[in-house]
Formats: structure tokens, C-alpha cells, sequence
């Protein structure tokens, strides 16, 4: 019987990061002199919990909100304060000079816009993932922050989890052995969870400014469900694979520090949630890794379905010549130690050629007498972070350090770019049918 052994991670050790509860000597101090005064454009959902989480950190205040609805602004001040200064053009949040950084939140199209924007006009910025609606805009994102210095940093907190952090350690150390292929799943079953987020009923162009939302994109007659329900289609959002695949093509290239696929193909459908959505409900992908000096050539296969019947879940498997490391709410490693001898099939020899292979085999795998100390026992081995701890709180720590410092983040212009481009080159595969080519170094399309 297999035995398991349990670790737990100490977030402290790997990376001296605070968590709820950690006594306050701990706690990072911050200098008055070191505040850090944030906007928010596009403070829906999203937007919200990334406000929240910026604020946890001491030495953060909120000054101002943009977003296109104007419910959104009131409730920003009914939940932030009456102080806050909101607008429903992100330029006026641009031009303020009392603005350090800006969390973008908003539709995926404007993205790339407001980031370039944002860098341009002095602020640092956290963009959400993906950080661009196409692989045509990713350069410029990526030239933009080389140019100004700026910090960006894209939201997928996978990349500042101590959780794919002790993977990353793990499978450098060779606990797999050879790694062969990478499986990644989200799978959803509810309707929120598949995009169906809630309209207002005030939702009009009195309480909305969709023209200025359809400015970089198709002009069309006003639309509740194209505004809130953005993702579903292609004009603003980027599907199921710029909203969860991202987010595992991030953990992957984190964990084994790579720079992304040469060839994406992805396949799919609207299964059930025919609603009136372009982008798909249920969506697999197949990419091929390059060797490279951090890791061998693999496999990597993904999925989102939106109506598995088991609820939520997402997670990480992989798979090596010697054992299986998977990644959910911790780290498992089930080790299977390549057999010493491979076996035959030789019934259907002759008597006198089975007779020749097998004395042949014995030279190569002699017969050993079992002892009692060859036994070992097969384990499976579980490392778990601590009780109640956020990657998403240390994301944004990350960020806010990396404002004060001015030092590198992980999830810059360049990481963000290369795993936002296999994302969005899944819907491009998935629309026009077709294998998509990409070179990850040069970060291009390949005809």
C-alpha cells in the first residue's frame, strides 16, 4: 500500500511574504514617505477584487475610478469612500499627477491601449491578463514598457504563488525525471462561471457610454449583453482561452521557465450554453514545446468546459519518466521508478530461438534474490501552503514591491506577452480551423 507524506509550505521561508494572521513584527513596515496612491480603470468584478487586494497592503490608497457605467462609479464610492475621484474616461486618470499606478480591468480590447497609455504618461501599471486582445498588439506593449521604464505587470498570481514555486523547485531537482507531457484543465458548471455575468436593470446608453467602449472596435447599435457579458464575444473579449488558458500557460512557463509553443491547434464548440456567444463553451488544446536549456521538448494538452457536471476545479499534472507532479490547492508527487527490465513477448519464437533470446536477456537482466532491504515503499508525497493564503494577495504585494524598488517583476511586457499569444492563437485556431505557428523567442507569428 502506497504511503503518503505530507508537507507544509512556510510562505515566510520561500519568500518572506505576509499572510492573514502573521503577527504584526512581521508584517512589512512602509515609511509614509513610500505611499502609494493607485486609480482603477474598469472597476467591475475583477477590477473590485484587485482593488481589494492592493489596498491589503499597507501604505495603499485609492484615489480614483474609471469606468464606462455608471452604476459602477457609485458603487466604487458607496464601497471606497465619497473622496474618490471617478470618471468614465481613463484619460482624465492619465493626466492626474498624483496617480503612482493604475490597475487595468477593463474589457480585454483595451487592454493593450490604456496600458501603453498608462506607461506613457508616468504610472506604472497591473494589467489584467490577457494583457492583449491580439498577437498584433503585444509588441508594442512590450517596446512601450522598454521605453519608459515603467513597471507592468500582468494579474495571473500564479506566477508569485509559493505553491508553483515549490513546484518549480521540485522539478528542478528531478523528482519526475525526464518530463514528457504537461496536462492543464478549468472546468466550470455554473452560469457566472461561463460568462453569464448579471445585467443592471438601468443598463442604457444613459447610464453607459458605449460609444466610447466601441471605439477601437465595431461600431454597433447598443448592446446590454456585449457590454457585461463581454467575454462571450470577439469584438471585446478573448474567450475561454484568453480568460482561463492564460492562466495555465502562465503556470507552466513559470514552473518550468519556459518561453511558450511553436505550434498551438485548438478545437471546440458552443456545447450548451447557446446564449447568443461567439466564443466557445467548451474548448481543448494541443501545443508542442521546443527543447530548450531549461526543459526537454513536451506536450502540453489543455481544456475548459463549461458544463462538466462536477463544479469547479482546475489543475496541473505533470507527467515525467519517473513520476507525476500535479498542482491544486498544493503539490503532489507520485513517483513511478522506471522497471530494470523491460520484459519480452517471445511465445510465437521457435523453442530454440526463445531458448537464444533468453539467454541473452539473463546476461543483460540477471536474476536477483529478492531481500527484505530492496523493499521500498511507493510514495506519494503532498506539499501544502499555509491555511487561508492568497497568491492573489501576493501578486499584488509583488507589484506594489516592485513600484517602491523599481526592481523586475516576473510577470512583465515579455512573460505577459508570451502567454497571452498561445491564449489568443486558440480562438484564431479554433475559428479558422487551422494549426497556428508561433516562435516564442522572437515572440511572432510564423507563416
Amino acid at each position: 500500500m502506497a504511503t503518503t507524506r505530507r508537507h507544509f509550505i512556510s510562505a515566510a521561508a520561500i519568500g518572506g511574504m505576509s499572510l492573514p494572521g502573521m503577527p504584526a513584527a512581521m508584517q512589512t513596515r512602509v515609511s509614509p514617505n513610500d505611499r502609494i496612491r493607485i486609480a482603477t480603470i474598469g472597476i467591475g468584478g475583477m477590477g473590485t477584487g484587485d482593488t481589494r487586494s492592493s489596498l491589503a497592503n499597507p501604505g495603499v490608497e485609492l484615489v480614483a475610478v474609471c469606468d464606462l457605467y455608471e452604476g459602477r462609479r457609485t458603487r466604487a464610492k458607496e464601497v471606497f469612500g465619497n473622496h474618490l475621484f471617478t470618471t468614465n474616461d481613463y484619460r482624465e486618470i492619465l493626466d492626474r499627477k498624483d496617480i503612482d499606478a493604475v490597475i487595468i480591468a477593463t474589457a480585454d480590447h483595451w487592454h493593450a491601449p490604456i496600458s501603453i497609455a498608462a506607461m506613457e504618461a508616468g504610472k506604472d501599471v497591473y494589467c489584467e491578463k490577457p494583457m492583449v486582445h491580439s498577437v498584433e498588439e503585444g509588441n508594442a506593449v512590450v517596446a512601450a514598457q522598454k521605453k519608459t521604464g515603467r513597471i507592468l505587470q500582468v494579474g495571473s498570481q500564479r506566477v508569485s504563488s509559493i505553491v508553483y514555486q515549490k513546484a518549480k523547485d521540485l522539478i528542478k531537482s528531478g523528482v519526475i525525471g525526464e518530463l514528457n507531457m504537461v496536462e492543464a484543465w478549468w472546468d466550470r458548471n455554473n452560469a457566472i462561471g461561463a460568462f453569464q455575468a448579471s445585467i443592471p436593470p438601468d443598463a442604457s446608453t444613459s447610464t453607459i457610454d458605449w460609444e466610447r467602449y466601441v471605439s477601437n472596435t465595431t461600431s454597433r447599435p447598443f448592446d446590454a449583453a456585449r457590454f457585461f457579458r463581454w467575454r462571450c464575444f470577439r469584438d471585446y473579449g478573448t474567450g475561454v482561452a484568453g480568460d482561463l488558458f492564460v492562466h495555465l500557460f502562465s503556470g507552466v512557463h513559470f514552473v518550468l521557465d519556459s518561453t511558450g509553443p511553436e505550434r498551438v491547434y485548438a478545437s471546440g464548440g458552443i456545447r450548451f450554453w447557446k446564449d447568443g456567444r461567439e466564443a466557445p463553451d467548451l474548448l481543448l488544446g494541443l501545443y508542442e514545446y521546443a527543447a530548450s536549456s531549461t526543459h526537454p521538448a513536451f506536450s502540453l494538452a489543455l481544456r475548459v468546459n463549461f458544463q462538466d457536471g462536477t463544479g469547479e476545479s482546475s489543475g496541473f499534472r505533470f507527467i515525467g519518466s519517473d513520476g507525476i507532479l500535479s498542482i491544486g490547492g498544493g503539490v503532489t508527487v507520485a513517483r513511478h521508478p522506471r522497471e530494470k527490465e523491460p520484459g519480452y513477448t517471445i511465445e510465437t519464437f521457435s523453442k530454440s530461438v526463445q531458448e537464444q533470446f533468453l539467454r541473452d536477456y539473463r546476461q543483460q537482466y540477471p536474476v536477483s534474490q529478492p531481500v527484505a532491504d530492496a523493499m521500498r515503499p511507493e510514495r506519494t508525497e503532498e506539499y501544502l501552503p499555509p491555511k487561508g493564503y492568497s497568491d492573489h494577495l501576493d501578486h499584488h504585494r509583488n507589484f506594489l514591491t516592485a513600484v517602491r524598488t523599481r526592481q523586475p517583476v516576473v510577470e512583465d511586457a515579455v512573460f505577459g506577452l508570451r502567454a497571452a499569444a498561445p491564449a489568443v492563437l486558440s480562438h484564431v485556431s479554433y475559428y479558422e480551423r487551422r494549426v497556428c505557428q508561433w516562435d516564442p523567442g522572437k515572440m511572432a507569428l510564423q507563416a
